[in-house]
């Protein structure tokens, strides 16, 4: 499910809070670049999960560990801090059980990072405010035919960490390739946390 391109530098920003040789679960990995970036770059070992053919394949082709599995019937088959970092770059927002997706990365990884487009972003308000859904290069689609079935901002996804007794390591947003620290809620098309449970 990532969509951030395997050389971009968002997934150098994400990358760089993943601690080197740290044992990593990537859920919805897509076709594994982020994890063969960080095992040639930090030496980290670890799993991708993905449900598509071609993400799987693609995987098996870049030497990435990868199972196929659906996230929505969860993640029951890993324990209790199985892993030092659990990922969900981009997946978050093609899940219908989101939060219980959250909670669980929580339980598996021992900290969890997510990354998901920023709703709240300056464009996407000026076309909502036009009255018409957003159309960016973060969000590609148009309304009818995404692979998104939920939007969320920054601001959002801060409020459901604290619902569910997350505690927030840092966050920040990603625009053009670069951090996005002062009021990433409006300044940046990517939001990104790193979490931990209470």
């Amino acid at each position: 499910m990532t969509d951030l391109t395997p050389n971009s530098a968002h997934l150098d920003a994400i990358a760089r809070l993943v601690p080197e040789g740290a044992r990593v679960l990537d859920l919805g990995c897509g076709d594994g670049a982020l994890l063969a970036l960080l095992q040639t770059q930090r030496g980290c070992t670890g799993y991708g999960v993905e449900i598509a053919d071609a993400g799987v394949l693609a995987c098996v082709q870049r030497g990435v560990n990868v199972l196929q599995l659906n996230l929505e019937d969860g993640l029951a088959i890993f324990e209790d801090n199985s892993f030092d970092v659990v990922l969900q770059i981009d997946t978050l927002q093609h899940l219908r059980n989101a939060q219980t997706m959250l909670v669980e990365t929580a339980r598996v990884g021992k900290v969890g990072i997510v990354a998901f487009p920023n709703f709240a972003h300056w464009p996407n308000r000026l076309s909502v405010l036009k009255g018409r859904m957003p159309v960016t290069k973060r969000l590609p689609y148009q309304w009818y035919d995404t692979p998104n079935i939920r939007v969320g901002t920054f601001n959002d996804f801060a409020a459901l960490a604290a619902q569910n007794q997350l505690q927030v390591l840092d966050a920040f947003g990603l625009q053009d390739g670069q951090e996005v620290r002062f009021a990433p809620n409006a300044r940046a098309s990517t939001a990104v946390f790193k979490f931990q449970r209470l």
